[in-house]
């Protein structure tokens, strides 16, 4: 039996429940208010290994893979980093499956000179454990550290120019891809946004190449990230895919997954509230209710150290864009919900995880890239939000940072942020000279933290949410600092939260409530 994934709510309608961080906490939505709910898991492949050695086979607009084979040639595989999936998939990772395909291919054609790369650009390095269990037991006992290691995008000698795009973006990329004979590259497509020209011109490049679209003008001119066609993101950075593969030998493989999140005791968590079954509903309380009463490491610890039993959906392989159309496509069937008509008011949890708090805490600048970057911007087509409209989010918007993870975070948050919120000022006064700090350069180059300039990426990466939103309330906030220093406004409860709100709606205001996660995009039509 299928079941609406857009819901209109009555007087009779059960509390919806939703992520405040780490916590969940029931609401009390309004009738009328229509819930957005993520679509069922699509099925899996039932031969994954079939499939990857069907699509490197059969490949879009290029020779299959193994035709552009030879002995002796230098070949090197760049792989994601742990920013995707989310959480962790269980093992086996599906790009250690490709990569276990890949590489036995390529012995058997007598290629013997392979590294593998992590594509981080300027995300932190990944630890040995977490490359692990991405890349499998038997790879990493075999590759890691000499052979299978992370960019560094700081390591100048390791950094080559291999051209300007007509926009005079500059393109410099990891010396070893650039020099290869072949550049293999293994995705995982979470999101629209992700994968295509991204995973190369992104993944290994400097930061010559990041400034050139990593920066408040291009964030401004993105209509949606999640709809590359309409981003000046995905824009630039396919400019700069193309010149990549014009001037080196890429082949790409990509993957796609469904959105089971959630495993057997949890997965619950994923369903409308009025399909629960008794056991489900007692089992929501009694997990509410644990949230409510532990620690915060042990809260986190409940979502973040069960790896999701996500189903690998589809492998696509060949030339760049070729292939990431039908990567686009299978993304779009998981994830788009049609909905008529734009909200007033829009209505979401913030949960617990981003792509840059993998093993550490959701810190309020992280906050603000969940609510202002990714959450807004869950949509096709027209805005789910209305301009000028306004977003009510639940978040404690907690003042903690981890400090190996994100040490340039805290000072850009408390010196910079209490200065201006201007993201042309931020980028204009100060961003060139942390990006240089040579402390937190050290950082991110010998340890775990993200580079010096991220943390300003992450405040661009808010700017088209913010251009857009009229107002932020927070509900469940712990203090008043945080939310005020990004500009937002707090509530006690969401009634008191939606009564604000229409203080600047039209009468009557049409409101929406995402349900997330799992991954749910609204296909929208005003």
């Amino acid at each position: 039996m299928s079941h609406p994934l857009v819901v209109t709510l009555d007087r009779k309608s059960a509390p919806r429940t939703i992520f405040s961080g780490d916590r969940l906490v029931e609401v009390d939505m309004p009738p009328g208010t229509r819930v957005i709910y993520p679509r069922a898991p699509l099925a899996p492949l039932k031969d994954v290994e079939a499939a990857i050695r069907f699509a490197i086979n059969h490949p879009y607009g290029s020779e299959p893979l193994h035709a552009k084979l030879r002995p002796g040639m230098k070949v090197v595989i760049a792989i994601d980093d742990i920013s995707l999936p989310l959480p962790p998939m269980k093992r086996p990772d599906v790009r250690e499956r490709v990569l276990t395909v890949v590489l036995q291919m390529l012995a058997d054609h007598g290629v013997e000179d392979v590294r593998m790369i992590i594509a981080t650009s300027f995300h932190r390095r990944m630890t040995g454990e977490e490359i692990r269990w991405i890349v499998g037991d038997k790879i990493f006992d075999a590759y890691y550290p000499h052979r299978l290691y992370n960019h560094d995008a700081e390591d100048a000698a390791n950094m080559v120019e291999i051209g300007t795009t007509e926009q005079g973006e500059v393109v410099e990329l990891n010396r070893q891809a650039v020099e290869s004979d072949l550049l293999v590259y293994v995705n995982l497509n979470l999101v629209p946004m992700d994968g295509g020209h991204k995973s190369v011109a992104v993944g290994l490049c400097g930061y010559k190449s990041l400034k050139a679209h990593h920066n408040p003008k291009v964030m401004r001119d993105c209509w949606s990230y999640m709809d590359p066609g309409k981003s000046a993101l995905a824009t630039s950075v396919a400019r700069m895919g193309r010149l990549t593969n014009k001037k080196l030998n890429v082949f790409t493989i990509e993957t796609t997954i469904n959105n089971r999140m959630f495993d057997k005791p949890l997965e619950f968590l994923a369903k409308n509230e009025d399909d629960l079954s008794g056991l489900e509903r007692t089992a929501l309380k009694a997990l509410t209710m644990t949230l409510s009463k532990v620690p915060q490491a042990a809260r986190q610890a409940v979502f973040q150290k069960v790896p999701s039993p996500y189903g690998v959906t589809g492998v696509f392989a060949g030339e760049t864009e070729e292939a990431h159309e039908h990567t686009l496509a299978r993304c779009h069937e998981q994830y788009l919900v049609p909905i008529k008509g734009q909200a007033d008011i829009l209505v979401t949890g913030v949960p617990y995880i981003s792509p840059y708090n993998v093993n550490s805490f959701l810190n309020p600048l992280l906050v603000q890239v969940m609510v202002n970057g990714y959450l807004f911007n869950m949509y096709k087509g027209v805005p789910l939000l209305k301009k000028g409209g306004t977003m009510i989010v639940t978040h404690p918007c907690t003042d903690q940072f981890d400090k190996d993870h994100h040490a340039p975070y805290i000072e850009f948050v408390h010196n910079l942020l209490p200065e201006t919120r201007d993201a042309m000022e931020l980028h204009k006064r100060y961003e060139a000279k942390f990006a240089a700090n040579p402390a937190y350069v050290q950082a991110y180059r010998t340890g775990h933290a993200y580079h010096p300039a991220h943390p300003f990426f992450m405040w661009y990466w808010g700017e088209a949410g913010r251009q857009h939103t009229g107002r932020v309330i927070v509900v469940g906030a712990d203090n008043e600092y945080i939310p005020k220093l990004m500009g937002w406004e707090t509530a006690r409860s969401m009634h008191e939260a939606l009564e604000m709100a229409k203080d600047t709606a039209p009468a009557n205001p049409d409101i929406v409530m995402q349900h997330t996660p799992p991954i749910v995009m609204a296909d929208v039509t005003a």
